[in-house]
């Protein structure tokens, strides 16, 4: 057993339920982009704001600005400009882009259809740009997803740093720009064949004789000169992957563990990890360097790239 020291158990009661950071509920830089855009448009929608005659005021302002109906679809928190509708008659595609419109008719059809011209006559709102603004706060709530997805990366590239390494760049997709002599720096993103091309190692044990090309979030090169190839990942949730991905680190860990001058990394957190406990201790037993978020935070990544 290779982790003498470590418990289990306790180990896995460190895992954390969330990592979400301040900027993952809203970006509100993007909402502020998004809400500006139509802003000039929006005011003169304002004019509609209870109308006692809407759809006469309506075609009249689009008459003389149609730049107003593209704030159409954003109203019904819709990003395109056309926008497909199946009815009694059948698929109906409704047009609100510069180059493309409908018929007047269709409209309004579609305003009074959706409940906009309900909205504006009847003035339950008293402002259209902050109405929207609104709109794009809860639209880019549905980007925490994508958000969620690089958190953990975000949170082991802040440890990294912290531990002392400087991050490097490289505009290269098939290789490394740099000197392979430098320690204490770690890269995002690096494919097994440009560690093998940059630094000499033979990673054939781990790519099935280089067939397979392994990706690592971060790939790093401690004082001691070893170049360490690091995954990351967090699961809130259960489910079926979780066992396969603690089944192909541990494959990972054993194929590496012959490698020299290479050393495997696995930085893993997340309740979701309570249903899957039995092959993740399979993993933990054979596997050197797995760590938790708490131990990066207690500075796992200090004694190791010391």
């Amino acid at each position: 057993m290779v982790h003498d020291e470590k418990d289990f158990g306790a180990w896995l009661d460190q895992f954390k339920p969330v990592i979400a950071s301040f900027d993952y509920y809203v970006d509100f830089d993007k909402v502020y982009v998004n809400a500006e855009k139509w802003k000039a448009e929006l005011h003169l929608m304002n004019s509609l704001l209870g109308s006692e005659n809407i759809e006469r005021d309506f075609l009249a302002l689009v008459r003389k600005y149609p730049d107003c109906l593209q704030t159409v679809p954003i109203l019904i928190a819709v990003r395109s400009q056309e926008i497909p509708v199946l009815d009694v008659g059948g698929l109906v595609y409704y047009q609100f882009g510069k180059r493309k419109r409908s018929t007047e008719a269709e409209y309004l059809d579609f305003m009074r259809s959706t409940g906009l011209f309900e909205l504006m006559e009847e003035h339950r709102i008293s402002n259209l740009y902050d109405y929207v603004f609104g709109v794009e706060v809860g639209l880019d709530s549905n980007g925490r997803k994508n958000r969620g997805g690089h958190l953990m990366e975000n949170h082991v590239e802040m440890h990294l740093q912290a531990a002392g390494l400087k991050r490097r760049f490289t505009d290269r997709k098939t290789s490394i720009d740099g000197d392979p002599t430098e320690t204490g720096v770690f890269y995002k993103e690096l494919n097994s064949s440009q560690i093998q091309e940059f630094w000499g190692i033979d990673l054939s044990p781990v790519t099935n004789g280089g067939t397979v090309e392994k990706r690592f979030d971060f790939v790093a090169r401690g004082a001691d000169g070893a170049v360490y190839g690091i995954e990351t990942n967090f699961y809130a949730g259960g489910g079926s992957k979780l066992n396969e991905t603690a089944r192909s680190y541990k494959e990972m860990a054993q194929e590496s563990a012959g490698v020299e001058g290479f050393e495997f990394v696995w930085v893993t957190d997340g309740r979701g990890w309570v249903s899957a406990r039995n092959n993740l201790r399979e993993t933990f037993e054979v596997m050197e360097h797995i760590y938790n978020l708490t131990e990066l935070e207690e500075g796992a990544f200090k004694r190791l790239f010391a």
